[in-house]
């Protein structure tokens, strides 16, 4: 993806042509690259004829307005929102502004969220007048990620910010309305934010949603309303690309289960040494984004093996957000972390426990639990043997809703 993104958008001055950095939006050259890439998005997603895709500006928090103002034209329409995590509690915080939203939460007592509202729960607290019904379908920080969407009677929103094409959507039996995510996780560069719409609910904007969020404007002006980021969706172009490469979305789907599988295993067999927030019974761990902590939190022992991370080039493990820091470290499995990646991030952790577990006598048992992740190797015969076996293994932990026709 890289060799590629460097070919076509970063040419040798020899090869006199323009990469899409310097091109006009409006050239018929960026027409081709921008038209290239709707293409493959509805054809790698199977995205079907009755949703128009759009590229747009400003990120998940712009969507988290601009769903609501192109959903709710007077501003006092209803929507249920899901808050399973930080990032449905931000978009409910933005919808008060733009139309009356009711919740449905899984908020612990303690702040923390570490499991989805039942179907049965959301069946019966759902508000029947709502517009839509909002889900994150990944919750980043927290690790909590429903595996196949739900079905109801009204549309379905969903940030699919950090999971999009890391699994099947099932558009029309989720009934899904709405579907946005942003380009930096898992199909290209910051700066581009994907929205799938279902054409019937065009049409419904508030008459003050700004032209660069409207829906209808933006698609009647055939994504080029405004100054569109060329280059961010040539990228996005190609990463479909090599998601079509790689055997499309199926293939893909077993390789995310497999790699945060290898993760959870070594958490889940260290005698505690590691935990993680998310239980396995839960049957909502995140395939992308692995919360994990360290002998309950000590900070010492964070520190140091945060510090080992570095030393190794392992990195990201902890960043700066706006939301408080909390003992967790995550490792996030986007489509740009390898399966030898992960091989590299787990080698180490089991190292480190080996070196710092709980006493001599814990000590024996963390290193013969680690040591039992050792078949997780990533050379070509390990990997062939547990492609199967884990992936296998890991569909049975997924959340599966009931389907209500």
């Amino acid at each position: 993806v890289e060799a590629k993104i460097k070919f076509r958008c970063s040419p040798d001055p020899a090869d006199k042509r323009l990469s899409s950095i310097a091109l006009s939006h409006r050239s018929p050259e960026f027409g081709a690259i921008l038209q290239n890439a709707l293409r493959l998005t509805r054809k790698v997603m199977r995205i079907p004829e009755e949703y128009e895709i759009l590229f747009m500006q400003g990120g998940g928090h712009g969507q988290f307005a601009a769903v609501p103002m192109n959903l709710c034209s007077t501003g006092k329409e209803k929507a249920t929102y899901i808050v399973n995590g930080t990032w449905s509690a931000r978009a409910v915080d933005e919808a008060k502004k733009y139309c009356e939203p009711s919740v449905i939460s899984s908020i612990n007592d303690d702040g923390t969220y570490t499991t989805f509202p039942s179907y049965e729960r959301i069946t019966q607290e759902m508000d029947p007048e709502s517009k839509f019904l909002y889900v994150c379908s990944n919750e980043t920080v927290n690790g909590i990620e429903i595996h196949r969407l739900p079905r109801f009677d009204i549309p379905l929103v969903v940030d699919a910010s950090s999971d999009f094409t890391s699994k099947p959507i099932a558009w029309r039996e989720a009934n899904v309305g709405v579907l946005f995510a942003c380009a930096s996780k898992n199909i290209g560069h910051p700066g581009v934010t994907m929205v799938v719409i279902r054409k019937d609910l065009l049409g419904n904007a508030n008459p003050f949603t700004p032209g660069v969020f409207n829906y209808e404007t933006n698609i009647s002006a055939e994504n080029v309303w405004n100054t569109c980021p060329t280059f961010n969706v040539d990228v996005v172009g190609i990463m479909m690309e090599w998601l079509q490469g790689q055997g499309g979305i199926g293939k893909i789907e077993r390789l995310c289960i497999l790699k945060s599988n290898i993760v959870y295993n070594v958490i889940d067999e260290s005698n505690g040494f590691y935990s993680t927030p998310v239980d396995r019974e839960s049957r909502v761990r995140s395939r992308m984004n692995v919360p994990f902590c360290i002998a309950n939190g000590d900070k010492d022992l964070t520190d140091k093996f945060l510090v080992e991370c570095w030393n190794r080039g392992i990195v990201g493990l902890r960043t700066v957000t706006p939301f408080a820091k909390s003992i967790y470290l995550r490792a996030s499995l986007y489509h740009g972390v390898s399966l030898e990646d992960v091989d590299v991030l787990v080698s180490f952790m089991k190292e480190f426990a080996q070196r710092h577990s709980f006493g001599s006598a814990a000590g024996g048992s963390v290193a013969r639990s680690i040591a039992m992740g050792d078949c997780l190797s990533s050379s070509p015969a390990g990997v062939a043997g547990l492609f199967m076996n884990r992936a296998n293994a890991a569909r049975e932990v997924e959340f599966h809703w009931p389907v209500i026709r």
